[in-house]
């Protein structure tokens, strides 16, 4: 579903309309594809197409490096406390998760973030977090293949769904494990901004994938 852009402005002078913000959560434990293979599709989108009035920027709690699964470093643009206003929020998986699902504070924060955020998504095991914060009670969802049962276990009321890449349930997007996380946004650009705009992208980043085993 394309949305036009927002009428108040970013400049007072320009009038250039305001974009709406895509926010990609980072924390120590990350699964770098569940990050980085979004943001490459939503970046690509947003840095060729301004005129869609879209960006994304990357998050972590006090704004700093967090470093990923496979020891990866990875950088935010802002801190939790100075992001802008999200229209979209997508929290990744990884181990980093489960130390997640018991911090309390973070879980509050995941259930601020919905009474505020249009659109929440999660790639993998952030869909765990998310049910650990409520959101996915009764709902159809999916995460990881090994998870499965965990999220199951998290909230049984959720509705697993053991075979799709990604489950649109109107505000919220949950997807498999870690690539399944690039289906998920090349989806998103398509709701957002349109069918052929998520060719190009795709076009783009030359994905298209054929596993060679």
């Amino acid at each position: 579903m394309h949305h036009p852009p927002r009428t108040e402005t970013s400049d007072g002078n320009t009038g250039a309309p305001a974009p709406r913000h895509i926010g990609l959560l980072l924390f120590d434990g990350v699964e770098e594809l569940d990050a980085v293979g979004p943001y490459e599709v939503l970046a690509y989108w947003t840095q060729h197409h301004p005129e869609d009035y879209w960006a994304i920027s990357c998050l972590s709690s006090d704004g700093r490096d967090v470093v990923g699964a496979k020891n990866l470093v990875l950088g935010a643009h802002h801190s939790l406390d100075d992001a802008p206003n999200l229209d979209v929020l997508i929290h990744p998986g990884g181990h980093g998760t489960r130390r997640l699902l018991h911090d309390p504070e973070h879980i509050d924060w995941v259930r601020t973030q919905r009474a505020t955020v249009p659109l929440m998504a999660s790639v993998c095991t952030g869909s765990l977090v998310y049910a650990a914060a409520g959101l996915l009670s009764g709902r159809p969802a999916t995460t990881h293949w090994a998870s499965l049962n965990l999220l199951s276990e998290i909230d049984p009321t959720v509705k697993t769904d053991v075979e799709a890449r990604f489950v649109d349930d109107g505000d919220l997007i949950t997807s498999a494990g870690i690539s399944a996380g690039i289906d998920m946004a090349l989806y998103l650009v398509d709701r957002l901004a349109g069918t052929e705009r998520a060719r190009e992208v795709r076009r783009g980043i030359q994905y298209d994938p054929h596993p060679p085993v």
